[in-house]
């Protein structure tokens, strides 16, 4: 079960450290453990995890995570 990034999500993490990056990638790979929660508002499955201060926004695709964003908490839900 690999993730799927899509380019936005695949672009952020490429630009964070090295730390971080790897901390949003071991998450990602653990899902569906972690703190993740429902959108409120999507009808397409959007789930949201939780990593420190990072949201990622992501939908489950059979049994593979496809990421559709990342970002910090507070600009994550504009």
């Amino acid at each position: 079960m690999k993730p799927k990034y899509s380019k936005s999500a695949d672009k952020y993490l490429n630009a964070q450290d090295k730390t971080t990056r790897d901390r949003i990638k071991d998450a990602v790979k653990k899902i569906p453990q972690g703190d993740i929660k429902p959108m409120e508002g999507y009808t397409d499955g959007s789930c949201r995890l939780r990593v420190g201060k990072y949201r990622i926004v992501f939908v489950m695709e059979g049994e593979t995570p496809c990421v559709r964003e990342i970002g910090s908490r507070g600009d994550i839900y504009k």
